[in-house]
């Protein structure tokens, strides 16, 4: 199984340079990264993404907090193209676990990428509540896992192996930090990893040797050395 490479951004500019790439295979954004790339319609803003990018695959996500909030956001999103998928998290602000949004979508049949999961029992609760026809995706966000100091590849690990049962059901590696966790997704059989702009364009830069990455580390020492004009 090859794990496919999706980039995780916002920016307009971006998404039209990404989405001419043959190794980039989707999109996923979130409220944050829309906000930072200076959307003020959410609609409006969304719709443009959507004009760039018609065939591959795009998240888009609530940003309600509550079931009928979310429950609306969700099937009005989901009408803006066929290529989208829904994400809601899986709990709210509140930490409360959003079963029955994530159930009722499901059954009417809407791509869902449930995002913000850190564990393998959060997987489990989701998989106990879907069908096994419609496709939804499961967000693991395995590089905050990783600042606060947990180890996150024992929830891939039996999230993966819960998955299996479900031919519908993917698992992201979500929140990246660097190009080698690309290599521990596929490592892993991550369905898909999702990745900023910056990662996916060192991840296209794979095969250097050491001996490569040795002779290019020494010369930028020496020409910032020269563009400072230091001297001893």
């Amino acid at each position: 199984m090859k794990t496919k490479l999706f980039c995780d951004i916002a920016d307009l500019s971006l998404i039209k340079k990404f989405n001419t790439k043959k190794i980039v295979k989707g999109f996923t954004t979130n409220p944050s990264l829309m906000r930072k790339a200076g959307a003020k319609d959410y609609k409006f803003y969304s719709k443009k993404i959507l004009n760039i990018c018609k065939k591959k695959p795009v998240s888009l996500e609530v940003f309600a907090d509550e079931y009928f909030g979310m429950k609306k956001q969700a099937q009005e999103i989901n009408t803006w193209a066929n290529n989208i998928y829904v994400k809601v998290p899986v709990v709210n602000s509140k930490g409360k676990f959003m079963s029955k949004i994530i159930k009722d979508l499901n059954k009417q049949n809407i791509k869902l990428n449930i995002t913000a999961v850190y564990s393998s029992k959060q997987t489990k609760k989701i998989l106990n509540l879907i069908n096994k026809k419609t496709k939804v995706i499961i967000s693991i966000f395995a590089g905050r896992a990783g600042d606060t100091g947990k180890d996150p590849i024992p929830e891939f690990k039996k999230s993966i192996f819960l998955s299996k049962k479900f031919k519908n059901v993917e698992i992201l590696w979500a929140s990246v930090r660097e190009p080698y966790n690309y290599l521990q997704a596929k490592q892993l059989g991550c369905h898909i990893i999702t990745a900023p702009p910056e990662i996916i364009e060192k991840i296209e830069k794979f095969g250097k040797t050491f001996d490569q990455l040795t002779k290019e580390t020494v010369k930028t020492f020496l020409i910032d050395s020269k563009k400072s004009k230091f001297k001893i």
